[in-house]
């Protein structure tokens, strides 16, 4: 029996080894980072931007693969469920590891338990928009028009930002509307600017460009203050909405079992990313938010997800919103 324990002990002294080395050469070779969206939305485009600057950092290129599907659940799912390496990443957000928990009875994965938690990427604060061609002229006048006509809302697709943060907004000011499913926000501001749809909530970095184009017009932006990539573009407090306060958010995850010294080396290359002038310049110009050095770390990130979690389920659940089976 000593001998069966002895041999045990020592095959696990080995292992621990083994992971020990291939954590201090980390990494080999390049990293796949899930995007659980279609390619040409916000959370590719800050995954694309920080993992450019990452891959300089780890001397490896990481490697955006797109899977969407489920409002983001299908492609984290599938990370969720990699080897735990560091060789596979997620890019999470406010969706996936905050609503999806009340919008999927049948969810394949615990936000806050199936993951280790590299750091925060970037906030991306919410702005209510509308097709140029409707009638009122600011925020009160559009939720004054909305409650006495029946309106067209476009989104992403349940369980997405643009569908959660409206439905927050449609909650407080007490309207129902006509909502119309897309595959992604790309198709969803198609049609807002041609007209086809009324308005819809989305986040900042898809709307800067037609905002300042004049292709659709913007009532409030949901955060305190206003974004300098916007400046004349009022807050919703401003705008006669104070209790609307709503930022969407994107974050970095490994499956459970990463190793801690590969969480921390990924870590450390997000935070240089986001410290890099270039990097923060292309993010900054598209309105993002980017966190601050506490918030950065991965105890602050599973943290935050706890909480996101128990703001949105509450809510949720009073609009009796089941997404469909995946």
């Amino acid at each position: 029996m000593k001998r069966i324990i002895s041999t045990l002990t020592a095959a696990s002294l080995i292992a621990l080894s083994v992971a020990a080395a291939q954590a201090q050469n980390y990494p080999t070779r390049p990293i796949t980072a899930i995007v659980p969206f279609a390619a040409g939305g916000p959370t590719d485009v800050i995954a694309r931007i920080v993992g450019e600057h990452m891959s300089k950092v780890l001397g490896q290129q990481v490697i955006v693969e797109n899977v969407a599907g489920a409002g983001g659940t299908t492609g984290i799912t599938r990370g969720a469920q990699s080897k735990p390496d560091g060789y596979t990443i997620m890019m999470g957000h406010m969706g996936t590891h905050g609503a999806a928990p009340a919008l999927y009875p049948k969810l394949k994965y615990d936000p806050a338990q199936d993951f280790e938690p590299i750091g925060l990427a970037a906030g991306t604060p919410i702005l209510i928009v509308a097709k140029k061609a409707l009638p009122a002229k600011d925020l009160k006048e559009f939720i004054a028009y909305a409650r006495a006509n029946k309106l067209s809302e476009a989104h992403a697709g349940v369980g997405s930002v643009s569908f959660t943060t409206c439905m927050m907004f449609k909650a407080q000011i007490g309207v129902k509307v006509t909502q119309v499913a897309y595959r992604g926000t790309g198709p969803a501001l198609n049609d807002l600017v041609g007209g086809q749809v009324d308005f819809m909530c989305d986040q900042i970095v898809n709307l800067v460009e037609q905002i300042k184009g004049g292709q659709i017009r913007a009532y409030g932006i949901a955060t305190p203050v206003r974004s300098p990539a916007l400046p004349d573009v009022p807050t919703t407090k401003e705008a006669g909405l104070p209790s609307y306060q709503v930022s969407a958010w994107n974050a970095l995850f490994a499956p459970k079992g990463t190793p801690k010294e590969i969480v921390t080396r990924l870590n450390h290359a997000l935070a240089m990313a986001l410290e890099d002038g270039a990097t923060r310049k292309r993010l900054l110009d598209l309105g993002a938010v980017l966190p601050n050095k506490q918030e950065q770390t991965p105890a602050y990130l599973g943290d935050f997800v706890k909480k996101e979690v128990a703001r949105w389920t509450p809510i949720l659940k009073a609009g009796g919103v089941i997404a469909p089976d995946k």
